[in-house]
């Protein structure tokens, strides 16, 4: 199977470019972090404290999280129900990373991460896809930018969606998730070994989606039977 794990830093860009390269390549693309997104939007909406380990121990049998491709776009179901857009706040986003520490939650998500992985050739974006969902990975990218620029990022993101958003909350926001990723016991965001580091701070989109897409063609193509892959490969909609 041809798999590609992309990690980094909170509004490093992960989505775009792993979507953007998924399309390209026509591999199916997987957001992990909308996953954990959609568990945080269990509790919030439910007033749950998310907080209390013990507590979200309790709620985890009752959370059902499906990833299905529908016309070729990720959409996040929980408990039966599309919260593709509803994840998409900055309450969730302060919120994700306390919710993405709990062992019991990770591990529910991780069985989920690896069938897909298993059974389609996959761009998987997260925070720890190279060193602990897929770490044989055929190609891993380290993909970074500065806090500053990812928080300019984020804010012209916001913007355009209209939504209120004030930069220096959003640039806090970024730091204290950066050091709840990289601290956290379980599964702390970094660099696995074998992953190739880009910097995107001065980069553009395409730019960075171009240094992806041909790391992946001289990885894969090495191969006879990935180059059919790469050249036939289908995304059907799925129901996990």
């Amino acid at each position: 199977m041809i798999d590609i794990a992309i990690d980094g830093p909170a509004g490093a860009g992960k989505s775009t470019i792993s979507k953007i390269t998924a399309g390209n390549l026509k591999l199916l693309y997987i957001d992990t972090g909308a996953m954990f997104r959609a568990a945080t939007f269990y509790f919030i909406s439910n007033n749950i404290d998310y907080e209390n380990e013990e507590n979200v121990n309790k709620h985890i049998l009752n959370i059902s999280i499906d990833l299905r491709h529908i016309n070729g776009i990720q959409h996040i179901f929980l408990n039966g129900n599309d919260v593709t857009k509803d994840i998409r706040t900055e309450e969730i986003s302060k919120a994700v990373s306390i919710v993405a520490k709990n062992q019991k939650i990770r591990e529910m998500l991780l069985d989920i991460q690896r069938k897909i992985a298993e059974e389609n050739n996959v761009v998987m974006d997260g925070r720890d896809i190279g060193t602990c969902v897929l770490p044989n990975a055929g190609l891993k990218i380290f993909l970074v930018a500065s806090v500053e620029e990812r928080a300019k990022r984020r804010y012209k993101q916001l913007v355009r969606r209209g939504k209120t958003a004030n930069y220096d909350e959003i640039l806090l926001n970024l730091k204290k998730r950066d050091e709840q990723d990289m601290t956290r016991e379980i599964a702390p965001l970094k660099k696995a070994e074998d992953a190739i580091l880009i910097d995107s701070t001065n980069m553009t989109l395409e730019k960075v989606v171009s240094i992806i897409v041909k790391l992946a063609k001289e990885r894969f193509l090495r191969n006879k039977k990935l180059v059919s892959n790469l050249e036939n490969n289908d995304i059907n909609d799925i129901d996990i």
